[in-house]
């Protein structure tokens, strides 16, 4: 007897007992959150397939910290669907969304396919493929597709994303919903017209943006969905235990309860206002694209940004910026503190830069400052991240210079092609602290991201302070060999900007 025959003696049971369905198919026994889902979508045992006590229109959002597992449950759920709904002629047809299409294949689409993998009813049954998952007696009919729609998307074509989804048994996943469109919530609503005997919309997203759909799901139509909050928090008996509870409570005395992020990402609520990030990839990808002509920006003060490494796996970057020309950084690993000031003392006489700042927060470029001072650097400045902005509208040093960085990028700066730079450029987000602009805590980006914002902060810190050109008796020889060379940078495929005016950004 095959497997699916075997099973099929159980999908009532599964329909009723989602629970059963998740322990029996993938060997796991769900958290506490994960039970209170489950169990949302039960429903009351029948003997018929399709003997439904009422029609069904089921709601669920799943407000997260970061990192319970919340798309992996998303899956369970989608299995569950495809697995135990459907009758004579009646099959399950479902669409899956994440915030970008790029999102969906590397999450929630994957974890259809790792959870898959552990049942061996799932892996008779079904066919996972990258664009569907569909049943294998009836590929046409009985489906969960993956959908996408376009970042500039009106309503309309968002609409047209999710349709095609006509059955009694209907559903929809969303995945990242924290930062995901209204608009996409309301398309989904359309599988609730018509008839169907038991229809689903689940979405699941980080609470970090008041704009998104999760927010209006909490917040506007929150008697319309069943809202169930995923936290971290180390005092709540019901946490999740895939967050570390020392990770937890070291952000908690670091930061405090009412910081931003700590809302966020580990107690899984709103924050007073929500994240944006500081530059889009869109930007970076048009501030890599450009290229100017050295008579454009050798006129411009030459500013070396310097980053000292926190821990063995951070760098320490020397980050040269000339006007609107960031230049390609030096980069050092695993270097003590005076053999890093001997670096940037040597680049700074190669390049004849006109200033020299160095993050000294926390006391980790000190020793690079102090080693300055022995040698008579008298252009070499200490930038304090937690310092006074010189704007009163950015809460500390360090968001005044990201800022002014993330504008220069805009204003027609450009950057070198780097992939960790282009990584950390869009990675950042800031909110609102009253009335001030800040960025979120390194310390939260690096546990993110898995390194530290060096390269970033490297060329936001050649913002730090308004440096003038200092006067020289001539050019230092790379200088001179670019005015000597003809567009040495044509064959990058880089755009040429024509005579703009110097970009000051403290004007």
């Amino acid at each position: 007897m095959s497997r699916v025959r075997q099973a099929s003696g159980r999908i009532a049971d599964w329909r009723a007992n989602p629970v059963q369905f998740v322990v029996d198919n993938f060997g796991v026994e769900p958290d506490q959150w994960q039970l209170d889902v489950l169990r949302y979508l039960a429903l009351p045992k029948h003997h018929g397939l399709v003997d439904f006590p009422s029609p069904r229109r089921l709601r669920l959002a799943l407000k997260a910290c970061t990192g319970p597992g919340k798309s992996a449950v998303l899956s369970w759920v989608g299995w569950h669907r495809l697995s135990c709904f459907g009758g004579v002629g009646e099959h399950p047809k479902g669409a899956a969304l994440s915030v970008t299409r790029d999102n969906l294949k590397d999450n929630l689409w994957t974890e259809f396919s790792k959870w898959q993998s552990r049942s061996a009813f799932l892996k008779s049954a079904f066919t996972w493929t990258k664009e569907q998952i569909y049943a294998n007696d009836h590929p046409e009919t009985w489906f969960l597709s993956a959908r996408s729609f376009a970042k500039d998307a009106d309503a309309d074509s968002i609409g047209r994303a999710l349709s095609g989804l006509h059955s009694k048994f209907p559903f929809v996943l969303l995945d990242e919903t924290g930062d995901m469109p209204t608009a996409v919530g309301r398309a989904a609503e359309q599988i609730f017209t018509g008839d169907p005997e038991d229809a689903l919309i689940a979405q699941a997203g980080n609470p970090t943006s008041v704009n998104g759909l999760l927010y209006h799901s909490c917040s506007t139509a929150r008697n319309a969905w069943n809202i169930v909050t995923i936290t971290a928090d180390p005092d709540d008996p019901n946490r999740t235990p895939r967050v570390d509870i020392g990770l937890a409570r070291e952000q908690i005395a670091t930061y405090g309860r009412d910081n931003p992020w700590v809302m966020a990402t580990i107690l899984g609520l709103f924050p007073p206002a929500g994240f944006n990030n500081l530059v889009s990839l869109d930007d970076v990808e048009r501030a890599i694209a450009r290229f100017y002509k050295a008579d454009q920006y050798l006129h411009a003060p030459l500013i070396l940004g310097v980053d000292v490494a926190r821990q063995g796996d951070d760098s320490s970057v020397i980050a040269p910026r000339q006007g609107l020309v960031c230049h390609p950084p030096k980069v050092f690993r695993n270097v003590k503190s005076h053999v890093l000031a001997g670096y940037v003392a040597a680049e700074e006489d190669a390049m004849q830069a006109d200033g020299v700042v160095v993050d000294g927060t926390g006391g980790w470029g000190a020793g690079v400052l102090d080693a300055g001072e022995q040698m008579h650097r008298d252009y070499w400045f200490d930038c304090q991240y937690a310092g006074k902005a010189f704007n009163p509208k950015y809460a500390n040093k360090r968001a005044e210079n990201s800022f002014l960085f993330a504008e220069w990028i805009k204003n027609k700066g450009a950057l070198p092609n780097i992939p960790q730079l282009i990584r950390e450029a869009t990675a950042i987000t800031y909110t609102f602290q009253g009335d001030r602009l800040i960025l979120e805590p390194k310390e939260i980006i690096k546990k993110r991201l898995g390194h530290s914002t060096d390269y970033w902060d490297a060329y936001s810190n050649t913002f730090a302070f308004p440096i003038e050109k200092r006067i020289k008796a001539q050019l230092p020889e790379w200088q001179e060999r670019i005015i000597r060379e003809h567009d040495p940078y044509m064959s990058t495929g880089r755009t040429h900007e024509n005579q703009v005016p110097e970009y000051n950004p403290y004007n």
